[in-house]
């Protein structure tokens, strides 16, 4: 998405990441990357100085403890489109990994910052092909609409899923389980694949049960 952004774009990225596994090049942007423990000390330390480089886009490598969370937190309040990766299996487990890093007195403000700045999340996963041919790529996609922003905001994280089920068409949301199930039908992974790498295996069977039977 950086080379997408510098490739298209005339803006000022900033990224902070340990280590700098892609050297990206001056193209339609300008790009300042800073490794930690390199050129800074840490993450935290480093995004405590981004917005004094007036930055249009910002990609924190990853996001370990709770100053650094904090911190992309008010960076994106300020109006600057933040990137960041966390070591998560879901969408859902990926907003209470950022909300629970908190103490409990202070995350009804972190829900309610959340809410407001979270622009989207994608989880994903390489999976050996049915052909021993190389890998396909299986998606999780939410994208916050007013409903699942309300939903982070009310702390009923655990609807967010129903509303990523149901907003496939209209918002391009999925679950892993959607993209495995569609991967598996048109038989890119074996079903034992499909399962095993599966969230939710029970309900990918019944998933596809019913694709099946619909294809009858």
């Amino acid at each position: 998405m950086i080379d997408k952004i510098n490739a298209e774009r005339h803006e000022h990225i900033v990224t902070v990441e340990d280590p700098i596994e892609f050297l990206h090049s001056h193209k339609g942007c300008i790009v300042n990357q800073r490794e930690v423990h390199s050129d800074t000390r840490s993450f935290a330390e480093a995004l405590r100085r981004v917005l004094r480089q007036d930055p249009d886009k910002v990609l924190i490598g990853e996001m370990r403890d709770q100053e650094t969370i904090a911190t992309a937190l008010t960076i994106a309040e300020t109006g600057h489109l933040t990137f960041a990766t966390l070591h998560t299996n879901s969408a859902i487990e990926t907003i209470h990994r950022i909300i629970d890093v908190f103490p409990s007195h202070q995350q009804p403000q972190i829900r309610a910052q959340l809410s407001f700045v979270l622009e989207g999340v994608l989880c994903q996963t390489l999976i050996p092909r049915s052909n021993g041919q190389g890998r396909v790529l299986a998606l999780e996609i939410m994208i916050p609409n007013p409903a699942i922003r309300n939903l982070i905001r009310e702390d009923k994280i655990h609807q967010v899923y129903s509303a990523m089920q149901t907003g496939q068409d209209k918002f391009g949301m999925q679950t892993m389980n959607q993209s495995l199930l569609g991967h598996y039908m048109k038989r890119h992974i074996t079903l034992e694949e499909a399962i095993f790498r599966s969230p939710l295996p029970d309900e990918l069977t019944q998933m596809v049960q019913r694709a099946q039977k619909a294809r009858v």
